[in-house]
């Protein structure tokens, strides 16, 4: 059954969603989504759980709004107009401050930084219109960037960054781009479960023998992303017969983090999160009694989301905006994140933790992230389900 917690952040996600109905009336579909959530990013990308990211984005327990100001030795330029950038980060600043830090002393442009939900942000930039603050948003997933696009919002990302990452990894009319990867897996109990045991599909586990052994969070954006994505392969109908299948059987946890502590308290056995949960209990304790798994080749169980960027296409400080995004994707950013976050860089050539498959070597199925949009009608799914 749904945490009383999920009340709370319904509440709050509706309210971000109220600013896209309007354009939904209007034959639109533009949901944003995070993380690292309001879904949280869990919880640091807004992400998670002290996602620390989805826990929403390494995705998110709702971050909360901050103002960043990274002090730096040398004193950075200013934009054009003599005024800060401003980015509006659905990550969380336990997770990308140190970098942000870093992007504004490489591009000697002064940073100010406004943290939040990822899907409260973008509905945020939508309502505040052309007189938005934002210059750039930097969000735990590919929906809330998307939702963006639908209205406009975005600007066109120049070729030259769009190419520094796998087409999959880009808006394909060049609205944003992917920064990191972010894979979906079953982390399971090594203790209580052999891999070769786990379901060739993330459909199979609603069958009765997961009865009280599966952790899952339904508020996790990245979670609702996923669902998303479920949705575009299967279509709504047998999306919601998987919802209701998987409540009949798992445990609702509050958020990424918490799932992969149950599985190493033997609570329960398999749990669905982001792959980057498990790299930071596993610094603590290597011999933390959880491993992730992929599933059959193509399945959908094995979505990899990104967090990426776009520059708002209100904003007076383009250049600089462009500049930042580019720094995104330079090998020294690419490495942070594989390092310090356990994502996968997007750059091709990037070392990652000798921990992790090249993300190049998942075999995810063939979905489009620009697709992932309609987070609203994922939450109506979800709340038609009753595990929202």
């Amino acid at each position: 059954m749904p945490l009383a917690r999920t009340v709370l952040l319904a509440l709050a996600l509706g309210a971000a969603l109220a600013v896209l109905l309007s354009a939904c009336a209007e034959g639109d579909d533009d949901a944003p989504q995070e993380g690292d959530d309001a879904a949280t990013e869990d919880d640091a990308d807004s992400e998670d759980d002290g996602d620390p990211e989805d826990d929403g984005d390494p995705e998110d327990d709702g971050d909360p709004e901050d103002d960043a100001d990274p002090e730096d030795d040398a004193e950075p330029a200013e934009t054009d107009t003599g005024e800060p950038l401003t980015i509006y980060s659905g990550r969380s600043e336990e997770l990308v401050g140190p970098l942000i830090g870093d992007l504004e002393d490489r591009a000697g442009i002064d940073i100010e930084v406004r943290y939040g939900d990822t899907a409260e942000l973008a509905a945020q930039i939508l309502e505040e219109g052309e007189n938005t603050p934002a210059d750039l948003f930097f969000g735990q997933d590919a929906g809330a960037l998307g939702a963006l696009k639908v209205e406009d919002r975005l600007s066109e990302l120049p070729e030259d960054v769009l190419t520094r990452v796998d087409e999959r990894f880009a808006d394909p009319e060049g609205a944003w781009v992917g920064t990191s990867g972010r894979a979906r897996v079953i982390a399971y109990n090594t203790e209580a479960v052999d891999e070769a045991d786990l379901p060739d599909s993330l459909l199979d586990f609603t069958d009765e023998r997961w009865d009280g052994r599966l952790g899952w969070s339904p508020p996790n954006g990245s979670f609702q992303a996923h669902v998303t994505a479920l949705r575009t392969e299967l279509g709504d109908d047998e999306t919601l017969a998987w919802l209701e299948g998987i409540d009949e059987v798992g445990t609702e946890y509050e958020n990424n983090t918490a799932i992969v502590e149950a599985l190493g308290r033997g609570e329960v056995d398999v749990g669905l999160t982001n792959h980057y949960y498990l790299y930071r209990f596993l610094e603590e304790d290597p011999d933390f009694p959880v491993e992730n798994a992929f599933l059959e080749a193509g399945d959908v169980g094995n979505l990899i989301n990104i967090a990426g960027v776009g520059v708002i296409a209100e904003s007076d400080h383009q250049d600089a905006a462009m500049a930042i995004t580019e720094e995104f994707l330079t090998d020294e950013s690419q490495q942070y994140f594989a390092e310090e976050v356990f994502e996968f860089p997007l750059v091709p050539g990037v070392e990652v933790d000798e921990r992790l498959p090249e993300v190049e070597e998942i075999e995810s199925p063939d979905i489009d992230l620009s697709d992932l949009e309609d987070l609203e009608g994922t939450i109506d799914l979800l709340q038609e389900a009753g595990v929202l």
